[in-house]
């Protein structure tokens, strides 16, 4: 938090909004849904490929942000198993986009002491593209700011499947019948995101009101904040606004509250009292 404040000059257009920011209450993990890059294009007559690049500042402004706020994680959805139906010269400027971007970012990674770490179906990726997210990751791995998550040829429902096939793999090798139980922490020790606390906060650009298939299991109790902004908009205020509301909710994760708990506990002891009253 003293970074982001530090890297502000008083009189700073976000300044204000990130003094507001409570720093005992930052979500640990803030994942975002990047939508918007097509209509950003099109609203210009540029071709949507324009979206994608103007979409990057807004990648290198949320990452740069994040780990200046001390946020342990930052999970980017660039890439899903669906996005592969879209035109083939478009996909392709999608790699050479991201090749160019996590090489001119990794001076900054390094210097920010940020770790990158992909998360999907990598296999099904072009070597090429592996052999860049291998090297940056590699590079980076060492590094205990940020970690920077960015799902590439990633879905939802498809880490769940891959999920439950390792659970069956590993009950095969172990040699257990096909009687054994799966139980929610199995599941959730075989997701690509194994090890990571769920997102506190999922936000989404654009105004959707949808999810996406984007960490079906991980986001069951996440804020979720939906902003009009598009993405290739969406820059450090946007985050510190999305942040403040966060930070405006209750979570009570199925529960009570400690107002309801204290009014719950206020209302059986009266009951209790009424009830020895009338014996």
């Amino acid at each position: 938090m003293k970074a982001l404040l530090d890297s502000l000059k008083p009189d700073d257009k976000d300044r204000p909004a990130a003094l507001l920011i409570d720093p005992a209450r930052l979500p640990r993990h803030i994942a975002i849904i990047m939508d918007g890059n097509g209509r950003w294009a099109n609203r210009r007559a540029l071709p949507r490929v324009a979206g994608h690049k103007a979409g990057s500042e807004s990648v290198r402004s949320v990452v740069e942000t994040s780990a200046r706020l001390g946020i342990e994680i930052l999970t980017l959805y660039a890439f899903s198993v669906e996005n592969w139906k879209r035109p083939r010269a478009e996909v392709e400027t999608l790699w050479q986009l991201l090749h160019s971007f996590i090489g001119k970012e990794l001076p900054a990674m390094m210097e920010n002491n940020i770790r990158l770490r992909a998360i999907g179906r990598l296999e099904g990726l072009p070597e090429s593209v592996r052999k860049d997210l291998d090297e940056v990751m590699e590079r980076t791995s060492l590094n205990t700011g940020l970690q920077a998550n960015i799902a590439i040829n990633y879905g939802g429902r498809a880490e769940i499947v891959d999920a439950v096939n390792a659970l069956i793999r590993d009950a095969a090798r172990e040699g257990r019948g096909a009687g054994f139980q799966i139980d929610e922490q199995a599941i959730a020790s075989r997701l690509y995101t194994a090890g990571l606390p769920d997102p506190d906060l999922l936000i989404r650009t654009s105004g959707e009101l949808r999810i996406s298939n984007f960490l079906l299991w991980q986001i069951a109790y996440s804020e979720i904040f939906v902003t009009p902004t598009l993405w290739p908009d969406f820059r450090r205020g946007d985050l510190l606004e999305a942040i403040l509301q966060y930070q405006k909710r209750d979570r009570r994760f199925g529960g009570l509250n400690a107002d309801q708990k204290i009014r719950r506990s206020s209302g059986q002891r009266l009951l209790e009292a009424l009830g020895t009253t009338s014996k």
